[in-house]
């Protein structure tokens, strides 16, 4: 099939539906990527004047993966095509202190390309950055990459997808040789045996997944939640095992040694599909359970009934998400979690593994086809030189003409307006004034640049501190592949047309590219681009050489890697009449199930030792914070802070803490309570809930302003994934009379 060859259904990608035609496509939200259908608007008038006011949201229950379900972020969804809550014209701002003013395309995108190569021309090209989103589309992605790359000629550049689930993707290549979220399709959880879900809460952050789980109770198989809160999921579980935060390292390798003592080792499977288990093995038996008890709190009988759920079962899953990963020894954490499954035979089997619930919409494809700072589209290193080669010559340029590896995520915002730093940035769908750690201190890096242009569908609070503001097209306004949790390619289809004032972020690029010398090789028409990106991928770890966006719509997505097809290979295809030609591969739903993705085809053990958190708790700041989403709210909120009904059910940040906590300091369910970390302080009304540890408190991170809860974190990395540590950090929390 060709790639040029337009869907089988529904609009062409530059064309949007007609009046009251269903539409199939996918939530813009999480990772989940829900389908939906969209039916735009009851009649032309009202589409022209108002797409988003006239477009309905319709179940699509041949999808498989939510059936029809969704939750009020996407059923709301449509909202946000509204005219009264986006941007609909270019922003710029004319005198310096002065305010964001109304401007022409001609203009805004003149004043962006005159800023970043002003700076280029002065201070070099690293000295203009690029920080693109996980909800950017394949091809939105890839695109950037290489505008940043080629047209900028800059390494720094990075992506808000690495504070999504960096630390697992590290840990799954450095165990498996390959990462994808999720090495099995959803539908597997609920015919498994037994999972233990770590750090996560699907119930509020993707809740059509929660059946799943449910399935699987009713299958008769068991679910062990590990959380520091006892949330919506947990309340689900056979077994919750609370531990203190920053301390899941120590909880899974105190499981392994209780799997070791108990002789529950597959002992098989660890001779025949892995290598290194004899250092691992030793590091986990210097974490007995008494000890192990001491260090995260979770009682000795707990821990062996948990060994014994995911033992006995006769296949098992370990599932991560932000809880273990957001910290500063996230990889370390994921990867003796991975110890377990392999040493226990439960990896590279049916109904068997280890897999990470990616959050954001496109965190998984967004680093696969180079928005990551150290890599190429295809999952290529940035520092392979048989990559760069073959990245070059589809691109059409020298091998030597692309930067090596630049900073990454934190480490780029951090270097923002300093010597040697970026003193330009381009800024594409994030918002890291309100979702970076340590976000005091990132507000200050951003508005100390030179120049900065953010493109966005609303005024987020970064989007306020910019030289141009660019409004770009949403995921209804637009056509384009994202890649799920799962490793499903799926295609989001164009149902409405775009606002007059508002262009596609294809189309930015392509104007910009234009602007600073490259008339060539930025296309606007995103099929164009998926096949561009087709070839650069073809023969990396992510290979999306053989998908098609008729292919995608099809089969309802495709799996990857998916090659294309050999000339010549498999020149029947079974049926009554034999069709001439090669078969198409068909995907891999599932990996590893005969050999993994590393040199020999074995998974590799890593020895990892548990160690502190990177602050710990001291006099004057006794406690600790571990941070998260609500059910109504989304990331950063940009978006779904401007939803009435998803506001009205999360108007705004709060403070969880246990009863205990709350008689010591003396504050009552509502009154503000301050939080205080050695980075700043926030205030928000308490919580008081039993479903806490008592030397724990939660805030979730959507809001802005005094609840901000990014000015408290710590951004802290993990050595190997560069991830922050999100998840823990030491507080104090006072009575916050008169802060209002």
């Amino acid at each position: 099939m060709s790639a040029t060859t337009a869907p089988p259904t529904g609009p062409a990608p530059g064309t949007p539906s007609a009046v009251g035609v269903p539409v199939d496509t996918h939530c813009p939200y999480c990772a989940l990527q829900c389908g939906m259908s969209l039916r735009p608007g009851t009649s032309a008038g009202a589409q022209a004047a108002d797409a988003g006011a006239s477009v309905e949201v319709v179940e699509r229950t041949a999808f498989d993966v939510n059936r029809g379900a969704l939750c009020g972020k996407g059923r709301t969804a449509p909202a946000l095509l509204s005219s009264g809550v986006r941007l609909t014209g270019p922003l710029v701002r004319r005198h310096p202190g002065g305010g964001l003013e109304p401007a022409s395309w001609e203009e805004a995108l003149d004043r962006v390309a005159a800023g970043l190569s002003g700076v280029r021309t002065a201070h070099g090209p690293d000295a203009v950055g690029v920080f693109g989103g996980g909800g950017l589309t394949n091809e939105k992605a890839y695109l950037l990459g290489k505008f940043a790359r080629l047209v900028l000629g800059t390494s720094q550049i990075d992506y808000n997808g690495r504070f999504c689930m960096s630390s697992a993707a590290a840990a799954h290549n450095r165990a498996f040789g390959l990462d994808r979220g999720l090495p099995f399709p959803l539908a597997d959880v609920a015919r498994t045996g037994c999972v233990i879900l770590v750090g996560s809460n699907p119930a509020e952050t993707m809740p059509p997944a929660l059946r799943y789980f449910t399935e699987l109770r009713e299958r008769g198989g068991k679910l062990v939640v590990i959380d520091p809160r006892r949330t919506r999921t947990a309340e689900h579980a056979d077994l919750h095992l609370a531990p203190r935060p920053g301390t899941d390292l120590a909880l899974a390798l105190g499981m392994l040694h209780l799997v070791v003592a108990e002789g529950r080792v597959d002992e098989e499977f660890v001779a025949a599909r892995t290598t290194g288990w004899p250092a691992a093995r030793a590091a986990a038996m210097a974490h007995w359970p008494e000890l192990v008890e001491r260090i995260t709190g979770v009682p000795v009988p707990a821990l062996r009934e948990a060994v014994a759920m995911f033992c006995d079962a006769g296949s098992s899953m370990v599932l991560t998400a932000r809880g273990p990963e957001q910290q500063s020894k996230g990889t370390d954490t994921v990867g003796a979690w991975i110890n377990l499954c392999l040493a226990t035979g439960r990896a590279g089997r049916p109904l068997s593994g280890y897999g990470c619930l990616t959050g954001q919409g496109n965190g998984q494809g967004g680093r696969e086809h180079g928005q990551k700072a150290d890599q190429l589209p295809g999952y290529r290193r940035l520092d392979d030189p048989a990559a760069r080669e073959h990245v070059a010559r589809v691109w059409g340029v020298e091998p030597e003409v692309l930067p090596g590896p630049g900073r990454s995520a934190y480490e780029l915002l951090d270097a923002l307006g300093t010597d040697g730093g970026p003193r330009a940035l381009l800024l594409s769908g994030s918002n890291p004034v309100v979702s970076a750690p340590h976000a005091a201190h990132v507000e200050e890096r951003i508005a100390s640049l030179d120049f900065l242009a953010v493109c966005d569908v609303v005024l987020s609070e970064t989007a306020e501190l910019a030289d141009v503001v660019l409004p770009v097209a949403q995921w209804a306004e637009e056509t384009g592949t994202v890649t799920s949790l799962e490793g499903r390619v799926l295609l989001r289809r164009r149902a409405v047309a775009a606002p007059p004032g508002v262009r596609t972020d294809l189309e930015v690029l392509n104007a910009l590219a234009a602007r600073l010398g490259w008339e060539k090789g930025f296309p606007t028409d995103p099929e164009e681009v998926f096949d561009e990106l087709r070839r650069a991928s073809a023969g990396g770890p992510a290979d999306y050489s053989g998908i098609t966006y008729r292919r995608i719509a099809e089969e309802d997505g495709v799996f990857w890697p998916c090659p294309e097809a050999p000339a010549g290979e498999g020149t029947d295809v079974p049926g009554p009449v034999p069709a001439p030609g090669p078969v198409p591969h068909p995907g891999t739903p599932r990996l590893f199930l005969d050999r993994f993705a590393t040199p020999d085809g074995r998974a590799r053990f890593v020895p990892v030792t548990h160690r502190p958190s990177a602050e710990e708790p001291d006099a004057g700041h006794p406690l600790l914070l571990t941070t998260g989403r609500v059910l109504a709210q989304y990331q950063s909120g940009a978006q779904t802070r401007r939803v009435a009904e998803l506001n009205d059910a999360a108007p705004g940040p709060f403070v969880q803490l246990h009863p205990r906590l709350a008689e010591r300091i003396g504050v009552a369910e509502g009154e503000p309570v301050a939080v205080v970390s050695r980075r700043g302080r926030a205030v928000a009304p308490a919580r008081i809930t039993p479903g806490i540890r008592p030397d724990t408190v939660f805030m979730p991170f959507h809001w802005p302003g005094a609840g901000r809860a990014n000015t408290l974190t710590n951004p802290a990395l993990d050595p190997t994934s560069r991830m922050p540590e999100f998840k823990v950090c030491a507080v104090r929390v006072e009575r916050a009379d008169g802060d209002g």
